[in-house]
Parts: C-alpha cells; sequence; structure tokens
C-alpha cells in the first residue's frame, strides 16, 4: 500500500486536513507557475508548513500531481453516479453529466489549468490518466448511451465507447477555450451548446 493510500483511509482529522492543504496548495502553485517549474518547497510555502512536511505524505511532486488528480475524479464519478440514478431519461442523465463536467471545473479555475495543461505534460501521465479515472468516468457515459440504444432512443449504429469519447472530447475542449480565452465567461452554460450537437448526431431519427 502506498503512502498516499494509507492516508486516504485515515478518519478525517489533523493528518487528512494537513493533506488536503497540501493538495490545495499544489493545485495553486501547478496553476501558477507549472509543474515542471514548480518545487515541493514552493508547495510548502503555499501551505505554510516545512518542507520537509509535505514527505510526510507525499513522497514526491509526481505523487501530489497523481493524488490532485485521484481526488478530484474520485469526488466527480460518486457525484455523478449519485446525481444520474435520480434521473429517469437517459438525454437528461447525459445532460447533467455534461453540466457537472463544466460546473466543477468553471467553479475552480487553477485546478482547471491543472487539468488541462499540467496534467498531460507526460506521456507516461496520460496512460496511468486512461487506465484509471477516466476510464471509470467513459464508462458512465458509455453505459448510459449504451441504455438509449436499447431503448430506441439513441441510434444503434454507433460504438457507445466512441461517442462517449467524442462527448468527453467535446466538453475537454470547452474547458481548455475557456482557461486560454482572454475573455471571461461562465464556462457551465456551454454544456447546452455542446449537447445541441451531439444529440443531433445520435437521437433516432
Amino acid at each position: 500500500m502506498s503512502r498516499s493510500s494509507e492516508h486516504d483511509k485515515q478518519p478525517r482529522n489533523g493528518i487528512t486536513d494537513k493533506r488536503e492543504a497540501i493538495l490545495r496548495a499544489a493545485t495553486k502553485v501547478f496553476a501558477d507557475k507549472g509543474y515542471f517549474n514548480s518545487k515541493v518547497a514552493d508547495i510548502a510555502k503555499e501551505a505554510g508548513i516545512a518542507d520537509g512536511t509535505v514527505y510526510l505524505y507525499f513522497k514526491s511532486k509526481e505523487e501530489i500531481l497523481h493524488s490532485i488528480f485521484n481526488r478530484a475524479m474520485e469526488e466527480f464519478i460518486s457525484e455523478s453516479r449519485e446525481e444520474i440514478e435520480k434521473i429517469e431519461k437517459v438525454e437528461d442523465r447525459l445532460r447533467k453529466i455534461a453540466e457537472l463536467h463544466l460546473e466543477k471545473l468553471g467553479a475552480d479555475r487553477e485546478k482547471a489549468v491543472v487539468f488541462q495543461v499540467e496534467l498531460r505534460g507526460s506521456t507516461k501521465f496520460m496512460e496511468e490518466f486512461s487506465a484509471t479515472g477516466f476510464a471509470s468516468y467513459l464508462d458512465i457515459i458509455r453505459k448510459t448511451i449504451e441504455e438509449g440504444q436499447n431503448q430506441g432512443v439513441f441510434r444503434k449504429d454507433m460504438h457507445p465507447i466512441t461517442c462517449a469519447k467524442i462527448l468527453f472530447g467535446a466538453l475537454d475542449e470547452m474547458v481548455t477555450n475557456w482557461i486560454l480565452s482572454k475573455n471571461s465567461y461562465p464556462l457551465a452554460p456551454m454544456a447546452n451548446e455542446v449537447l445541441k450537437i451531439f444529440f443531433g448526431g445520435i437521437y433516432e431519427k
């Protein structure tokens, strides 16, 4: 068991509070300076702790980056599953997933920068990204599309996982455009624009 997973199983107390403070500080530092230009000392300074304290919770800067991703994905997937279980229509489930995707990242620009830019600077991480939380997220979308096909709501001549990747890709691009834009605008409403096009392609005629 890794050091980080051991701490994940601790009850919520000073230990987990300190760990989360480090993750919040790291998110800000990575967003401001870039992952490769950031040092553990920068994270410690932002968190208001000694450099050595960071190593009590994480063995490396890379582990901190992975933990930011894992924590965010776990929370998002859990919330998505809880929300869509309440929704009967498959198209409304997809709409809720898209809205949550953009609402969560649109509410935290620093986290959005880390997700869209810093997490993608390494082929190794991208391989791990595709095999972990991202795969679970895509599976939620895939199953929803597959259920819609079985109900005759969505076209059956389209591969569900391909459709899931297309929807994710469109939402992902909206977030990237948002963080790179010089204009300030709310991100969440873009979910509706994406779904107009997406539903236009997968609805059964």
